[in-house]
């Protein structure tokens, strides 16, 4: 028999979500459950469309990463023609992939996480959120939404609005970036980079001064899974992909991403809209992995840009070969976003961004193709299959949230046998398990194809079903 705490929704967070606690007949947590209870079914109501429609429509899978969907999708079309895209349009495609990584990333640690970090768990909670932050240290807060809005400004650029822009095609993009638009922000690039190797400085000193915090908040070994350049630098729009283990030992390597379903497979749960990806040859229990900065971190060799790799190599002094623990998420996040601002002044400079050689068009070549790219949060890989008048008949999209679910349920099991007391569901316990959430940015939209700001819910229910503690906030 158990006992079981239900957390609904979880806060700052994109999506609706609850944590369900299972205890056993002694009162210690058995296992943990993050559920997704909302359902779009964006994949089955794509089947049917052409595939040409598909990059504008499924960027308007989430509201947080559509440029990921759109550059995922859009691949996937030029598989299905069979092209080869013009070399500036992959480049600015590559633009516009690290302006989503650095204003998604910007929104996770600035808005959502610094709350925690840099106010410290003990505020309360009607003050540990963002305009608690601004009124506690302003000059972060703005740093914050200034560096968000940079990344924004790129993508309404390049793709004419920045929420859900439909640039990126099959074969190409629609058009170049301006050169008063390419000096206006290199402009703003010193102040960008001030902002994050401020940040950087201020989450060390927490990492510091919470090292008991730090040992303990989700870290267990899994494998790590992400794109590699050819030679082991950091990726985030193209090259092959590479998992390899808790040790850092490699697993495999250059696998071709479009036979990604050679080595993942996807588990269905009966409580959850979320699915449960795991490395196939090993099962869900042993191939339990994860994607996204802490993942792409730990299988990379370099970053690739000068204080980057500085910072880089100082994660790899204080961490070891392979960060295991969900707290480095936040380190892992700042030092891609100093990457991404470094490779976006590279590309700002150079001509090919106002090339008019941007498109490769043709007919359907193919029947079937997979698209993939990195998103914030981790892998994204688009398949599509289509008849012959090129509309879809098969559509699967298995999101970065998705596969870090398995990992993300271990960390709240590990955090709620840390913190909870017996039958109340303290400020303390609520406090690290959404954190422990949060540290993987999941995006609900996406993974279940859901939508909201959520209050919280928490229900503490014993074995026979009678609730013995409840709280809700908001």
């Amino acid at each position: 028999m158990t006992r079981v705490h239900t957390i609904e929704p979880v806060t700052r967070i994109e999506g609706h979500a609850k944590i369900t606690l299972h205890l056993d007949a002694a009162g210690r947590v058995a296992d943990a459950r993050f559920h997704v209870a909302e359902f779009r079914g964006f994949e089955k109501f794509c089947e049917g469309r052409p595939f040409t429609e598909m990059p504008g429509l499924t960027a308007r899978v989430c509201g947080i990463c559509p440029v990921s969907h759109l550059l995922a999708s859009a691949k996937a079309g030029d598989g299905l023609l069979a092209v080869a895209v013009p070399p500036a349009a992959v480049k600015l495609r590559r633009l516009i992939n690290l302006a989503q990584i650095v204003q998604s990333h910007a929104l996770s640690f600035f808005h959502m996480s610094a709350p925690d970090l840099l106010l410290g768990w003990d505020t309360p909670v009607e003050k540990r959120n963002l305009f608690g932050l601004i009124a506690a240290d302003p000059d972060t807060a703005r740093g914050g939404i200034r560096l968000r809005q940079f990344g924004q400004q790129i993508i309404e650029k390049l793709g004419g609005k920045r929420v859900h822009p439909a640039w990126a095609v099959p074969g190409g993009v629609r058009h170049g970036l301006d050169a008063a638009d390419a000096r206006e922000l290199r402009g703003r690039l010193p102040e960008m980079l001030g902002v994050v190797r401020t940040a950087l400085g201020r989450l060390k000193r927490v990492l510091d001064d919470q090292r008991d915090e730090v040992d303990h908040f989700g870290r267990f070994p899994t494998l790590y899974l992400g794109l590699v350049g050819p030679d082991g630098v950091w990726e985030h729009y193209d090259g092959a992909l590479r998992l390899v283990d808790a040790g850092g030992a490699v697993v495999v390597d250059h696998i071709d991403p479009a036979l990604y379903h050679d080595y993942l497979a996807e588990r269905v749960e009966p409580d959850s809209y979320l699915k449960s990806p795991y490395y196939r040859p090993l099962g869900p229990e042993a191939g339990v992995y994860r994607v996204g900065p802490l993942a792409r971190l730990n299988i990379c060799g370099r970053m690739g840009t000068p204080g980057a790799d500085a910072e880089f190599r100082e994660y790899r002094d204080r961490c070891g070969p392979v960060a295991d623990g969900s707290f480095y998420y936040h380190h892992a996040r700042l030092i891609e976003v100093l990457c991404g601002l470094e490779r976006i002044a590279g590309l700002l400079d150079d001509p090919a961004l106002r090339s008019e050689d941007l498109r490769a068009e043709a007919a359907p070549n193919r029947r079937e193709a997979v698209g993939v790219s990195e998103a914030p949060r981790g892998t994204l890989f688009h398949h599509y299959k289509i008849d012959r008048d090129g509309k879809l008949t098969y559509v699967n999209m298995i999101i970065a949230t998705g596969q870090n679910n398995l990992a993300m349920n271990r960390t709240v099991a590990q955090l709620a046998r840390r913190h909870l007391t017996g039958a109340t569901l303290a400020e303390p316990l609520l406090n690290r398990i959404e954190a422990g959430i949060r540290a993987y940015d999941p995006c609900l939209s996406c993974s279940t194809h859901a939508l909201g700001q959520m209050p919280l819910h928490v229900r503490l229910v014993d074995a026979g079903g009678r609730t013995l503690d409840e709280t809700r906030r908001g």
